[in-house]
């Protein structure tokens, strides 16, 4: 019994050591959709790590400081990163696979940006300012 035990114990070891650390389906990872823009604000590597650094210091120098910029606004964001449906229709940024959900779920991390802002961009003349 105790033999029988260490032969599967050691078994799932050797299929785990083979196993490259990054093999393609190993660990699934978001989605995430490229965007309409030329480039980001800032390069791809910054804003993975500290967009939310930059969209918390937009917020206090909007709400603080009276301090509009478009730089790092969550607007120009979802200009950018919205995409749209078969139907031409803007599906929102929120949405479940969608540009920051896709990541947000993946790291579970929560969002509440969007009990406020809009998930769609606000110039679309057919859907004009959607907010959830």
């Amino acid at each position: 019994m105790r033999q029988s035990l260490l032969y599967v114990v050691l078994a799932a070891v050797m299929v785990m050591v083979s196993l490259p650390a990054g093999a393609e389906g190993w660990t699934p990872r978001p989605a995430i959709v490229k965007g309409t823009g030329e480039k980001c604000v800032e390069p791809t590597d910054v804003m993975r790590k500290r967009h939310f650094e930059f969209i918390l210091h937009q917020r206090d120098e909007a709400v603080h400081s009276g301090i509009r910029t478009e730089r790092h606004s969550l607007t120009e964001c979802v200009e950018c990163h919205a995409v749209k449906d078969e139907e031409g229709s803007f599906i929102p940024v929120d949405a479940p696979g969608q540009f920051c959900s896709s990541c947000h779920s993946y790291a579970a991390v929560s969002m509440d940006c969007f009990q406020c802002h809009a998930t769609i961009p606000d110039g679309d003349s057919e859907q004009g300012s959607k907010q959830r």
